[in-house]
């Protein structure tokens, strides 16, 4: 089971995805696109064009996991980055799943709530 601990690594898919992919389809995705390794302890983020749905896909170490959420009366705010990967604290990750705008979280000295790869 995953535990969205403050160790967690969570990148983000800045564009748009295809929200017919499933599994295999956004594994090839955080592969090809993002250069990452999809097999890894980290969890990929992908948004669909309206941007009131997310889907998350993590390896625990014996298959894939992939979570969905949909909000009802809102929009997830996705950061507006020129890169193609963003790169998200725990913190940030839950601000995101609780519909609230990430981009305007303002960062305290000691901890980086979202910062770019």
């Amino acid at each position: 089971m995953f535990r969205f601990d403050e160790n967690l690594k969570v990148y983000l898919h800045r564009d748009p995805v295809d929200f017919r992919y499933g599994m295999n389809s956004l594994s090839i995705l955080v592969e090809q696109a993002m250069h990452l390794n999809p097999m890894d302890s980290s969890l990929y983020i992908f948004g669909n064009r309206r941007r009131d749905r997310v889907k998350i896909i993590g390896w625990d170490g014996s298959g894939f996991w992939l979570m969905t959420k949909r909000l009802e009366t809102s929009r997830f705010i996705w950061p507006d980055r020129k890169t193609e990967v963003v790169a998200l604290t725990s913190a940030s990750l839950h601000a995101l799943l609780d519909g609230d705008d990430i981009t305007a979280i303002h960062r305290h000295p000691r901890e980086e709530y979202l910062r770019v790869s």
